[in-house]
């Protein structure tokens, strides 16, 4: 499971060593303004709060860190992308069927369920590939390469026969 998230967070380093400041905190893309960085950002603050609710068992959405210079710099996102790695391989040795407390505000209110310490980093891995999407579609829209074919897509969607 570990592997499979590095592999994917490593596609974010690439893309941040291939942009510009000013292309990484772009906010001019329709419909959402969200800049590359705000997303990058995002999906670190959740594995970020998983990382720091695992010893006590209780896993807290809400508390993001939203740490405005790796939402704004390439060099402090890459920096944030190597600390969360850092921190996931301590974990290869975990019970990822541990049960842990997740907490989040789902519009409605403040809800807190039972999960398994391996389904919340699923739920972190998939939601890190959804805002990949959406990174994916803001640096088509900036004229960006993505960084490589796989970028943002999940491991189960049908790949499309591109010769037809």
């Amino acid at each position: 499971m570990i592997d499979a998230i590095e592999k994917n967070l490593h596609r974010g380093i690439q893309l941040l060593n291939c942009i510009s400041n000013d292309e990484y905190n772009n906010k001019t893309i329709a419909p959402y303004y969200s800049s590359i960085g705000v997303h990058v950002r995002h999906i670190l603050d959740v594995f970020d709060c998983v990382l720091d609710g695992i010893e006590s068992g209780n896993i807290n959405l809400i508390n993001r860190k939203r740490n405005e210079l790796a939402e704004n710099y390439t060099q402090h996102g890459i920096a944030y992308f190597d600390e969360i790695l850092r921190r996931l391989k301590l974990m290869e040795k975990e019970d990822f069927n541990k049960i842990v407390m997740v907490t989040d505000d789902l519009g409605l209110g403040i809800v807190s369920s039972n999960y398994t310490l391996g389904g919340i980093l699923i739920q972190a891995h998939s939601h890190a590939i959804h805002h990949f999407a959406s990174v994916g579609y803001v640096i088509s829209q900036l004229g960006i390469e993505l960084p490589d074919t796989d970028f943002g897509f999940n491991p189960t969607t049908p790949k499309k026969n591109l010769s037809n």
